[in-house]
C-alpha cells in the first residue's frame, strides 16, 4: 500500500462516485476502480457498500478513510516542511528521445512537477547515445531512451516494452488488415525510417528487427524525424514502422496497424548514474509506475 492508493480512496469517498473522483484526479475511471479493488483485496475487507447510490463506505471503509486522510495530511506537512528547509533551488535535468513525447513521458513529468513544486525540472532532447555521455559528464541526471547501450558508469532500467505499429495511407491494401501484419508482409514495401542520425537510433533498431527475422528489406529511406516520415506516409509515398504511442499523431488518411511478430517491440529505458540513489530519482520512479498503474500498462517494477 502506497500514499497514492490512499489519495485515490479518499477522493472516491469524498466525491461519493468513481466517475467524479476520476475526473477530480484527471484519470480514467476503469484504472481507478481497479486500484480500489486491489486495495480491498490487500486489506481483505469491503470498503464500499455495493450498489449504494450515492456511494457509501462500510463501517470498516469509514474507519480506513479517517486514518487515510490523517496520514495524507501528515505526509503533506512533512513534505512541505522538508521542501522549505531545502528551499535552495535544486534542478533535475532529464534527457529524452523525441518519440517519447507522444507517449506517457509528458504525464510522468507533469506528475513529477506537481509532487515537487520546489524542484526545477529541465528537459533536453537528445539521442540515447548522447544521454550516456551526458550522464557521465553530469549534464543530465536521468535519461529516457529506447536503445540498449551498456556502460559500467550508467545503470539502465527497462521500464516497459512498447508494441510497434505500421503507419500506412488509407488507400494502401495493408490498411484493410486491421488485425495487423507481420514483418514478412511488409518487407518489399517502400519504407521510411527515422531518424537519419545520429547512429545508433530507432532506425537502427528497425533494421535489426528485420535482420533477426531473416528479412532483407531493400526499399528503405531514412528521413530526419518521425513527423516527416508520417507526413510522407500520409502523402501515399510509403509506409513507416513506429512505436504504438505515435498513434497520437493524427494526419488525414493516416492509419496505424499492429505489427504481429512477438519481438516487434521497442524497449523504453531509464538511465541514471550507477551510484545515484537520490530521493528525487526514487520519486521519479514512483511517478512512472503511478502513471503506468493508471494507464493499465504492464511492467516489472525495478527495485530502486
Amino acid at each position: 500500500m502506497e500514499l497514492r492508493h490512499l489519495r485515490y480512496y479518499a477522493a472516491v469517498v469524498e466525491e461519493q462516485s468513481f466517475t467524479k473522483a476520476a475526473e477530480k484526479l484527471f484519470i480514467a475511471q476503469p484504472p481507478l476502480s481497479r486500484q480500489i479493488q486491489n486495495l480491498e483485496a490487500e486489506l481483505g475487507v469491503q470498503l464500499f457498500e455495493r450498489g449504494s447510490r450515492p456511494l457509501k463506505t462500510t463501517e470498516a471503509g469509514y474507519f480506513f478513510y479517517q486514518h487515510a486522510i490523517k496520514l495524507l495530511s501528515n505526509a503533506e506537512e512533512i513534505k512541505a516542511m522538508t521542501q522549505r528547509i531545502g528551499l535552495v533551488e535544486k534542478t533535475v535535468t532529464m534527457g529524452f528521445v523525441g518519440s517519447l513525447l507522444y507517449g506517457l513521458l509528458p504525464k510522468i513529468v507533469y506528475l513529477f512537477r506537481q509532487q515537487h513544486p520546489y524542484l526545477k525540472i529541465e528537459l533536453i532532447e537528445m539521442s540515447t547515445k548522447d544521454q550516456i555521455m551526458a550522464l557521465k559528464e553530469g549534464r543530465i541526471d536521468v535519461g529516457f531512451g529506447r536503445l540498449r547501450i551498456s556502460d559500467p558508469a550508467v545503470r539502465r532500467v527497462l521500464l516497459r516494452d512498447e508494441p510497434l505499429m505500421v503507419a500506412v495511407h488509407a488507400s494502401h491494401p495493408l490498411a484493410q488488415q486491421k488485425e495487423g501484419v507481420y514483418l514478412a508482409d511488409i518487407v518489399d514495401e517502400n519504407q521510411f525510417l527515422y531518424p537519419s542520425h545520429p547512429k545508433p537510433n530507432f532506425s537502427t533498431q528497425v533494421r535489426h528487427l528485420f535482420s533477426e527475422h531473416g528479412l532483407d528489406p531493400r526499399n528503405l529511406k531514412e528521413v530526419r524525424e518521425i513527423q516527416l516520415a508520417l507526413g510522407l506516409v500520409a502523402a501515399g509515398e510509403g509506409i513507416c514502422i513506429v512505436p504504438e504511442s505515435a498513434r497520437t499523431i493524427q494526419l488525414p488518411h493516416l492509419h496505424y496497424i499492429p505489427v504481429l511478430d512477438d519481438s516487434a517491440k521497442s524497449p523504453i529505458f531509464l538511465a541514471i548514474r550507477s551510484m545515484d540513489e537520490s530521493d528525487h530519482i526514487r520519486s521519479l520512479f514512483d511517478c512512472i509506475y503511478q502513471v503506468y498503474d493508471l494507464e493499465a500498462i504492464n511492467y516489472d517494477r525495478a527495485v530502486i
